[in-house]
């Protein structure tokens, strides 16, 4: 019952939220208290929630941090030069936009955290897509497969977990896995390239005079070259391609705002650069070392109070909004866990696998962990299902480390999880509804991830 109690949870959180008739946050809080009632244990769900809320707290903590921490390196100009860089590469091409993000995403989740690598790879990418009138979907969805790809390195997570959990080292796991990882990382930059082809088809390409003209937040360009339905020859570009920009659509590139501080920009330049080093080298928490970067970030750069003030309250809407969603997903999670839900399914999975594929458990851990690192927490997964596989792979004469290899090909999908606290910065941040991203994002990061799987297989690592 509670198996069955599981997964309707999560399709019924799903659908609500994926057809917009309520909230992520709301649909976070609400289903599962409606269904730890249908459970019978609804006496237990504030232990459930404080327990949900506890392990979320750092979590919530850093992302605040971090999300102010980088809105202020936004509004001082520090990645004005990258965009400007992206920007002559992309020459204004839908399909190069595309692909930049994925590479610019790949690149920056060599540091290991999905929330940094989602707010670098949106501050330096929306302003290009709005400008284009592109899809944004489309940018969070390549952003998230990219980054779930690269998160299979050892310190991003997953890697790590699968060690620990199977007393094996992250490098026995990681290094022969890196040839059907960089098939995956290949895949995501062809599916970029096919998605940014369809984007040129359907909103054209701009014709600029010059590169700079573009980063001002009131010039108007015009669309050439499109055979797509959607766009004029003549007029300017907006959101999606619908009409003018709206004056803030473009201000984050703006040379002449107030914000901008070109005397400090290799004082902000070090000091991210120190962020993320002591960041992967583990030196201080990480939420601790955002608190004290946002802190630093903004005494220097805005030494009189009021101006620190209008910054935070600047980025008060994102804070909120992405601080409110994690905390609602400690409800979800917190349910799942307390209820015993998650044991269950994660059981019944395993038991469904007949006796005659035990020999194949490197294919069967490999197929599973796409849905299940979807519907449930990486810690669920590699400390609650991941030791069962390799048993169940161990009676059958397969080795420990296949199993741990194969449990890493679900990743691409994980990093779109409504589970996964960074993929609401991804949305927050891009404006995109939930439900939208998922739906577009869902269908092709399983590809994905049953791409990194069939070149594992071909070979020989799984």
């Amino acid at each position: 019952m509670l198996t069955i109690l599981g997964f309707g949870m999560i399709a019924t959180f799903l659908v609500l939220i994926m057809l917009k008739k309520m909230s992520p946050i709301a649909a976070l809080v609400l289903i599962p208290a409606l269904f730890c009632v249908f459970v019978g244990k609804g006496a237990h769900l504030g232990d459930y929630v404080i327990k949900g809320v506890g392990s979320l707290a750092p979590t919530a903590a850093m992302l605040m941090f971090a999300i102010i921490y980088f809105g202020l390196m936004i509004n001082v100009g520090l990645f004005d030069p990258i965009v400007r860089g992206i920007l002559r590469f992309c020459k204004a091409d839908p399909m190069r936009v595309v692909v930049g993000t994925a590479l610019l995403a790949a690149i920056v989740s060599l540091d290991g955290d999905g929330s940094t690598t989602f707010m670098i790879t949106v501050s330096a990418m929306y302003p290009l897509y709005k400008r284009l009138g592109m899809s944004l979907v489309v940018m969070t969805g390549v952003a998230a497969m990219a980054n779930g790809v690269m998160n299979t390195l050892p310190w991003g997570g997953p890697t790590a977990r699968a060690a620990t959990a199977l007393k094996l080292d992250a490098s026995d796991i990681f290094v022969p896995m890196i040839p059907a990882l960089a098939v995956g990382l290949v895949a995501v930059l062809v599916l970029s390239y096919v998605l940014g082809i369809r984007e040129r088809k359907r909103v054209g390409h701009l014709s600029i005079e010059s590169i700079e003209t573009v980063l001002e937040p009131r010039t108007e360009a015009v669309l050439v070259g499109t055979s797509g339905s959607d766009a004029s020859p003549h007029r300017p570009v907006g959101d999606a391609g619908t009409g003018p920009l709206d004056g803030d659509d473009f201000q984050g590139l703006d040379s002449a705002r107030e914000t901008l501080r070109p005397k400090l920009y290799w004082f902000n330049a070090l000091l991210t650069v120190a962020l993320l080093t002591s960041m992967i080298m583990e030196w201080l928490p990480i939420p601790v070392l955002f608190l004290i970067g946002a802190a630093l970030a903004l005494t220097v750069n805005f030494p009189h109070i009021p101006a620190q003030k209008a910054r935070i309250a600047a980025h008060a809407d994102n804070v909120v909004n992405v601080s409110g969603m994690v905390f609602a997903a400690a409800v979800f999670t917190g349910v799942l866990n307390g209820t015993g839900m998650v044991k269950h399914m994660a059981d019944w999975l395993v038991g469904v696998v007949p006796d005659s594929m035990g020999s194949q458990m490197g294919l069967v851990t490999g197929v599973l962990s796409i849905p299940l690192t979807y519907f449930m927490s990486n810690d669920g997964f590699y400390f609650g299902v991941v030791p069962v596989l390799a048993e169940a792979g161990a009676a059958h004469g397969v080795s420990s480390l296949e199993i741990a290899r194969a449990s890493l090909v679900g990743q691409a999908l994980h990093m779109s999880s409504p589970l996964v606290p960074a993929v609401y910065v991804l949305v927050g941040m891009a404006k995109v509804e939930f439900g939208d991203h998922t739906r577009f994002t869902v269908k092709w990061a399983a590809l994905t991830s049953m791409v990194v799987l069939g070149a594992g297989i071909l070979f020989g690592i799984i």
